[in-house]
């Protein structure tokens, strides 16, 4: 697939300017991936390119960019931390945000895997995670990578490192920094479909941290193992399997290709050709997932990440319901409030379900069962006369969608 790659600039956490590359597909690309280097690496490590643009090939988008103070960046790297590069990374996920799209996929290497897990919770758009030899905390490195600098650290204040053959200035407020891990506790409450790519031959990075992150997340999580692949992934077929093991993963986590939206579930492929009023809803071969289709629509339902198997990548059936009736309540207040010429600047309709004993409520014939109970708080809002707010709560219970639920109707089923 052809591929093109824009430079782009944005202010870092430290408002400092920040350089990224995004590798972009041919057309409408699928979704938009950001992507995490690892400690002190930077967005042309070769393995990083490899990775993006195999991804790229499968029509993702791909921004990769450099941290504070490392390749194109601006900034000192000494002044820079974890929660300095986590601020990098929401920086760079408003980027994406503001000039093209939310990310949907979040991607790390290394440390950056790491840093990827503690802030997803603040890209709500995002709905997978995939981690490249992460940490599960961050102080590892003290004892680790940085290990020959922390006496100098705690006597001087700073120190030299030298990492990949180039030399970094570590300062105190670092060391303290990473001791102190937001990443199992945030990665505890991920609700993310979470993907781990781990070799057991890291030593840089033991395996038994893609044990304890694996251990610590909430399904949906998967482990694929990276077999002998070293740490950065400096051989080219292992970041570019890591890259299609990683893009099948997220298939299931996306909306569907334009190709599979036109396809539909009609006979022969063809999307499904209904008329007005109809919906169609189709389910696959495994999940909770639903394609619903109307005359000239698409959207999903699916069940919450709490039940077994399900994605949550739409409304669940009774959320659906509450926003037919809720959406039904909304427009009838503005046919009539139009129709009267009543100032109604807007309205909102929040909605509950549950299910309570027939004996308490004070509409229902039979006392001794359980009963739906719908509730709906209306809100209005403009200069409305208090008689024209009263006459607007009896026309809210007049919508269609209401009185169909109201009254008794059939639902006929037979197989086709």
């Amino acid at each position: 697939m052809a591929r093109k790659t824009e430079k782009v600039t944005f202010a870092g956490a430290l408002g400092d300017r920040l350089v990224g590359r995004l590798d972009l597909p041919q057309g409408e690309p699928r979704a938009y991936a950001l992507f995490a280097h690892c400690f002190t690496c930077s967005k042309d490590l070769k393995a990083v390119a490899w990775l993006s643009r195999t991804l790229v090939e499968r029509g993702l988008a791909v921004l990769r960019f450099d941290f504070t103070g490392l390749g194109e960046s601006e900034g000192d790297f000494a002044d820079s931390n974890f929660s300095s590069n986590l601020e990098d990374l929401h920086a760079a996920a408003d980027f994406l945000r503001r000039e093209h799209r939310a990310p949907s996929i979040l991607i790390g290497h290394s440390l950056g895997g790491a840093a990827v897990l503690a802030m997803a919770e603040k890209v709500p758009e995002a709905v997978a995670v995939a981690t490249i030899g992460a940490p599960a905390d961050t102080s590892h490195l003290r004892d680790g990578l940085l290990a020959p600098a922390v006496a100098e650290v705690e006597e001087r204040g700073e120190a030299e490192v030298r990492l990949g053959g180039r030399s970094f200035r570590v300062k105190r407020q670092f060391l303290e920094d990473i001791a102190v891990s937001p990443v199992r506790a945030r990665l505890a409450r991920l609700h993310k479909a979470l993907l781990i790519l781990h070799s057991p031959v890291y030593e840089i990075v033991d395996v038994d941290h893609a044990r304890r992150i694996y251990q610590t997340a909430q399904h949906p999580k998967s482990f694929v193992s990276l077999d002998d692949a070293d740490h950065l992934l400096s051989r080219q077929r292992d970041a570019r399997y890591a890259a299609e093991v990683l893009a099948t993963w997220v298939e299931r986590y996306l909306p569907p290709a334009e190709a599979e939206v036109q396809a539909g579930s009609a006979p022969g492929g063809e999307r499904p050709i209904l008329q007005h009023g109809q919906v169609r809803v189709t389910g696959g071969a495994s999940g909770f997932t639903q394609k619903i289709h109307t005359e000239n629509h698409e959207l999903l339902a699916d069940e919450p990440l709490s039940v077994p198997g399900a994605l949550d990548k739409g409304p669940n059936p009774y959320e659906l319901l509450l926003a037919s009736l809720g959406a039904c309540t909304s427009m009838t207040l503005r046919m009539y409030a139009d129709r009267k010429g009543l100032p109604l600047e807007g309205v909102s309709v929040l909605m509950s379900h549950s299910r309570v004993h027939a004996k308490d409520c004070a509409d229902c014939e039979g006392k001794g069962a359980r009963v739906d109970l719908i509730e709906k708080e209306i809100r209005l809002d403009g200069p409305l006369e208090e008689a024209h707010r009263q006459r607007m709560l009896e026309i809210a219970d007049r919508c269609p969608v209401h009185r169909t639920l109201k009254s008794d109707f059939l639902i006929e089923s037979r197989l086709v």
